[in-house]
């Protein structure tokens, strides 16, 4: 039994480094390196986004679509800075503050939340998955992008 537990501790401690380590690498990708966490959702979420990755336009706000650091299907950008997209995120905690910013973008209900220098997180609401975009600085004061993506959120994402 002893082994058991030595076995189940090791793996937590192994999932503990990952997630820190994954959310190290997205930290870091407003710094110049082009490494995005991908999230680890659950199978039905991860339909959902493989929906939505296929119906995410080629362009938002005319910038072009490209990889971000990995060739998932949960993780996506658009120019330079990247605008990211990543679907299968964790409920974000602003959720839980009624006083908390947010804004609906043709139907799509986003929280929104500062990001470091400047840039902004919003992140869907009241969708049976979240999708968070990060918006740069340079495209945080347009709701554009979202106007954009919201199309394909409501076509492949359905409200809870």
């Amino acid at each position: 039994m002893a082994l058991y537990h030595r076995v189940v501790l090791i793996n937590v401690a192994a999932v503990a480094c990952l997630a820190a380590a994954a959310a190290y690498g997205f930290a870091m990708s407003g710094s110049g390196d082009d490494t995005v966490a991908v999230p680890v959702p659950d199978a039905r979420t991860a339909g959902y986004c493989r929906a939505l990755d296929g119906a995410l336009p080629q362009r938002v706000v005319g910038l072009s679509r490209h990889d971000v650091g990995s060739r998932s299907e949960l993780v996506t950008g658009w120019g330079d800075p990247a605008i990211v997209l990543r679907c299968g995120v964790p409920r974000p905690l602003v959720d839980d503050d009624p006083d908390a910013d947010g804004v609906d973008v043709d139907g799509v209900g986003w929280s929104v939340e500062q990001g470091s220098n400047g840039s902004l997180v919003l992140t869907t609401t009241l969708r049976q998955a979240y999708v968070e975009v990060r918006l740069p600085k340079k495209y945080a004061g347009d709701l554009g992008p979202l106007t954009d993506l919201a199309g394909a959120v409501r076509k492949t994402i359905p409200e809870l």
